[in-house]
């Protein structure tokens, strides 16, 4: 680390920095921005796209009295090393560390904590017009980028926030990516979008001097009839100035004297406006540079050859999911497949490769991608729309009314669902068990390994309704699963091990832990039943009755909250039938879960097998009768 990062020990020291330096400190920022994630894993290219940007903003503002809000967040790196964060910054991701997202017990610098994309505008809206409210005199910026343009929240937010006359800065991160590659209307205008910088100023130096005398200002009156003609000609910025927001733009997002110039010039406009800011995703590291989707989110990997490292790759959820999809879609001409700008994330990418016309990205924009899917299935047509369970939460309602109240065929497959690790509080896939079970006519599955994974897939494409697979990240020995599983049929169990006393019905991919608890209860001179419950919705009541007959205690486990869950759903419908057993819920606690390893996360929340027949065995339950 140079001289010249060591010198940022607190919010606004970079103010301090030398102009000629700053070229160096950005070297050094991405230097250590890339030392850490090739080490911990985590964000790359959008935090190495975006180093000046933030070095400008930082330059610029006040913090933490004037307020920065990041749309997403995972481009933050930056912001957390000028923020007074540079020492831990190699605790990044790790399990007590700081987070790779802003979080506002780290820093007064992280205004909210963040994770989803679409809602910066609107979050920096409402400070701004709580700050006039209040009196108070603070400068607030948003940071979106181009990808989260495709959002409807950011529409929604532009359009309010275009009504007020109230002094808001939003810089759009132009770098033509937001996982995948953007599409869409937007992204095809924002790469014709061009404005002169002189514009900007030629317009407030012209009306200011105009509106000194009282002719002169009949005759800006008259330039204000005129202006729409004459931007719709010159300023390709028009989209925005529709909406009332000033558009200053598109400057280099990697020339500091260039944005400063134009925040200086923005913060002389009384309104919203917005600065475009072109940057390259990647910058400085010719790796991520040439493949921006690849170190999105990156694990652990060897600088030098941008490959990962200390990692032996095993087949995934999501390359079952991927190869499956690809045999569904030769199988079944009705199939199509839907992404919100995640095809490589989610294993879209193979189906997209061999059926195009039946491949669909949406862009960031989940909710439409659930009604567009219900959209297809009015017309015969099966819709798959993949999408991580974190992200599934913003298409509540859509799933809700347009697929489950209208009884559409639709499959989601929900990746990433249960403990996700790193990416902590925000990427947790931990609430939709709860949120999908209790929709009317919603079919919930997890599979146990991928070749139940596979076998759950052609079940949904097949059935005459909605239905919901969610599965985990990562995976366990996946290549080495029989390729046939039993038979999958609608609302039934599967029992794995016959036993005695205690039955443990486990959800999705927690059967090697259910397994382990048997195991350990056998030493203890107890036994039990183990069942792979496959429906969280609807679960197999007619087992349930079955096994109260020789058990007197169920346990539930699931990678889910507890409210709402599989467990809960258990235990009332064993009440309410007044079955002679009791059931014991093991899931995850009603709370957020910060970042650190699944396993970690797993044992801290009493998920694993040691903690689970720990539990039966203080409660002296589980007797044959």
């Amino acid at each position: 680390m140079s001289n010249i990062l060591n010198t940022i020990e607190r919010p606004n020291d970079v103010k301090k920095v030398p102009e000629d330096q700053l070229p160096a400190l950005c070297r050094d920022i991405r230097r250590l921005i890339l030392e850490t994630v090739s080490k911990n894993g985590g964000h790359l290219a959008s935090n190495l796209g975006s180093v000046e940007l933030t070095v400008a903003l930082h330059r610029f503002l006040d913090l933490p009295k004037d307020k920065l809000i990041w749309d997403v967040g995972h481009q933050a790196y930056t912001h957390k090393i000028l923020t007074g964060r540079k020492d831990a910054f190699y605790t990044l991701r790790r399990k007590g560390g700081i987070s790779g997202f802003p979080k506002r017990k780290e820093s007064p610098c992280d205004v909210i904590d963040t994770g989803h994309s679409s809602t910066s505008v609107s979050v920096a809206t409402g400070l701004a017009k709580a700050r006039d409210l209040r009196g108070e005199d603070y400068r607030v910026v948003a940071v979106i980028g181009d990808g989260s343009l495709s959002g409807g929240p950011a529409y929604e937010a532009l359009n309010h926030a275009g009504r007020f006359k109230t002094n808001l800065i939003i810089i759009l991160n132009d770098n033509e990516m937001s996982i995948s590659k953007n599409v869409g209307g937007m992204a095809n205008y924002l790469r014709k979008a061009r404005m002169s910088v002189n514009y900007i100023d030629w317009k407030g130096n012209v009306e200011h001097a105009l509106n000194k005398t009282s002719f002169g200002a009949r005759i800006a009156q008259k330039l204000k009839k005129m202006k729409a003609v004459i931007r719709s000609m010159v300023v390709p910025g028009e989209f925005f100035t529709e909406m009332g927001i000033a558009y200053y733009g598109p400057v280099d997002g990697h020339n500091i004297a260039e944005l400063e110039k134009a925040l200086k010039a923005a913060s002389r406009i009384h309104g919203a406006v917005l600065i475009h800011a072109v940057t390259k995703k990647g910058k400085g590291y010719s790796f991520a540079e040439a493949d921006p989707s690849k170190f999105h989110g990156t694990p652990p990997f060897n600088p030098k050859s941008g490959a990962p490292e200390g990692i032996t790759f095993k087949k995934t959820y999501t390359d079952v999911f991927r190869d499956e999809m690809v045999n569904i879609g030769r199988d079944y001409p009705d199939v199509t497949a839907i992404t919100a700008a995640m095809s490589d994330g989610t294993g879209l990418d193979g189906f997209r490769k061999q059926y195009p016309s039946r491949f669909f990205d949406v862009g960031i924009a989940e909710g439409h991608a659930a009604s567009f899917a219900a959209g297809l299935s009015l017309n015969g047509m099966h819709p798959v729309l993949a999408v991580y369970s974190t992200f599934l939460q913003r298409a509540y309602d859509e799933i809700l009314e347009d697929i489950c109240l209208n009884e559409r065929p639709v499959t989601l497959a929900i990746d990433r669902a249960g403990i996700v690790g790193s990416d902590g509080e925000t990427h947790q896939g931990l609430f939709d068990l709860a949120f999908l079970s209790h929709m009317p006519g919603m079919v919930v599955m997890a599979p146990r390994n991928g070749a139940e994974l596979r076998a759950m897939l052609r079940f949904a494409v097949t059935y005459d309704g909605p239905a919901a697979v969610r599965y985990p990240r990562g995976g366990k020995d996946l290549e080495a699963l029989p390729e046939k599983v039993s038979e999958i049929r609608l609302g039934r169990a599967e029992v794995l091990a016959k036993g005695k006393g205690t039955a443990i019905l486990f959800l999705g991919p927690l059967g090697e832990e259910a397994m382990g608890v048997k195991a350990i209860l056998q030493k203890s001179g107890k036994d039990a039943s183990v069942v792979n419950a496959r429906f969280a919705s609807p679960f197999d009541r007619e087992l349930i009755r079955t096994l109260s007959a020789d058990h007197d205690l169920i346990v539930t486990m699931e990678e889910g909250v507890r409210t709402g869950g599989f467990g809960e759903r258990v235990a009332a419908f064993a009440e309410e039938e007044q079955l002679p057993v009791r059931v014991m819920i093991c899931s995850m606690p009603d709370a957020f879960q910060a970042h650190a390893t699944q396993q970690e996360i797993r044992n801290a929340c009493g998920l694993n097998a040691e903690a689970v027949a720990e539990r039966i065995l203080k409660d002296g339950a589980g007797h044959e009768r």
